[in-house]
């Protein structure tokens, strides 16, 4: 699994307001195209969000459901996108101070062609990618909160 972590000039409260409002997640998720439609419930256990992945005119309709939450702490995620696979995708913050979370991702494939690049490879990837999309996210989060 790829482990990524950033400190973000947010309460945990302040993140999760961006995480619990799934319109924002292509605003962060590299790759994410489009979405189009979040679950009236999200991000309640079940509830999915339905976006596009990848680049005009090839994009690829999936989804992306909530397998455990923790308001406010910790998001489980299924991430699917189809034909290229699925992933678990965790996000959890932590407090370091009152003004500031340390966001962390914790990632990797968990079906489809995915699983057949070497781990070291697919971590690597991973990282990088999710380097990415916690600069993304910071810039949301603290955007909002100036």
């Amino acid at each position: 699994m790829s482990t990524t972590s950033r400190t973000i000039d947010a309460t945990p409260e302040q993140v999760w307001e961006v995480l619990a409002d799934g319109w924002l997640y292509p605003l962060f998720v590299v790759g994410a195209s489009r979405m189009r439609d979040v679950d009236e419930t999200w991000p309640a256990v079940g509830s999915r969000l339905h976006h596009s992945v990848g680049s005009w005119p090839l994009l690829i309709d999936d989804t992306t459901e909530v397998l455990e939450v923790e308001e406010s702490a910790r998001i489980l995620l299924l991430a699917r996108g189809w034909p290229a696979g699925q992933a678990h995708v965790e996000i959890s913050l932590e407090p370091e101070s009152t003004t500031t979370t340390t966001v962390t991702i914790v990632e990797d494939a968990t079906a489809g062609p995915g699983t057949l690049v070497p781990k070291p490879l697919r971590d690597a990837q991973l990282h990088l990618r999710n380097v990415e999309a916690l600069r993304r996210l910071a810039y949301v989060v603290e955007g909002r909160v100036r």
